[in-house]
């Protein structure tokens, strides 16, 4: 037992340090070098953004692949070696299995849905239904109790935001930056595939923090009365809300 909680303890703040080193990089891309490089002319942005991407690029990839790394080693550790999945008696069955697949392999319906949908909003409502039919599901499917439905959840969010950025962004990047490198307009269906999926990891991160905190605790499962289930879709669309206000203060924002 000592063993197995030292080891929660030392993926925990691997798990933490590199979500910061992550998601820190996330919010410098969007709320300030996005609106930054826009200020740039053709031949400060071959100087700049060759040099600096690269390097951002660099922590922002990795620390996302060390917080997915250790987020599903402290899933094992905590809920399923610990045994805290579900309430009562209940147990693994076929139903808690087929929505432990959905909550890893979501990518392979998300990603054709991202690239069909080029409406912010429409693809923000749609998110936010589909991630109310996740819930119910963990919840009457799985039969997943309330601190396994968040995480799970919350490990949906991950997995899809790391898949962005090791199969999206980065490669996009990759183009991107060598062509404006070399003087030439980077392609812009990559530049608008880079910018939609970063933009989407964006507003699944700060109900990812929720999600990830809020497992932590029952409060919200029995708050005013509403069920555990309605209380996480809703939180999410608030914070999709606050994302949405970020956004617009951003681009407000000027230098000197």
């Amino acid at each position: 037992m000592e063993i197995t909680e030292f080891l929660q303890a030392i993926f925990r703040w691997v798990h933490v340090v590199a979500g910061i080193v992550w998601i820190g990089h996330l919010y410098f891309f969007n709320f300030v070098n996005g609106p930054f490089e826009t200020t740039l002319d053709g031949d400060s942005k071959k100087k700049v953004v060759p040099q600096l991407r690269p390097r951002a690029l660099f922590w922002f990839r990795w620390g996302a692949a060390w917080t997915w790394i250790t987020g599903v080693l402290l899933l094992m550790l905590v809920f399923y070696h610990g045994r805290i999945m579900f309430d009562g008696d209940a147990g693994w069955h076929a139903g808690a299995f087929v929505m432990l697949a959905v909550t890893f392999l979501a990518f392979a319906l998300y990603d054709p849905l991202a690239k069909a949908i080029k409406d912010n909003q429409q693809m923000a409502y749609l998110g936010l239904a589909l991630s109310a039919v996740v819930v119910l599901c963990y919840v009457f499917v799985g039969g997943y109790g309330y601190r396994a439905t968040t995480i799970h959840l919350g490990a949906l969010f991950g997995t899809l935001m790391a898949a962005n950025v090791w199969m999206r962004i980065w490669p996009a990047q990759q183009k991107i930056i060598t062509a404006i490198r070399d003087g030439q307009a980077p392609d812009a269906a990559l530049v608008g595939l880079a910018g939609t999926r970063s933009r989407h990891n964006t507003y699944m991160s700060v109900p990812l923090v929720w999600l990830m905190l809020d497992q932590h605790t029952t409060v919200a499962s029995t708050f005013l009365g509403l069920p555990s289930y309605a209380w996480t879709v809703i939180m999410i669309g608030v914070a999709w809300y606050v994302v949405m206000q970020i956004y617009t203060k951003a681009g407000g924002v000027k230098g000197f």
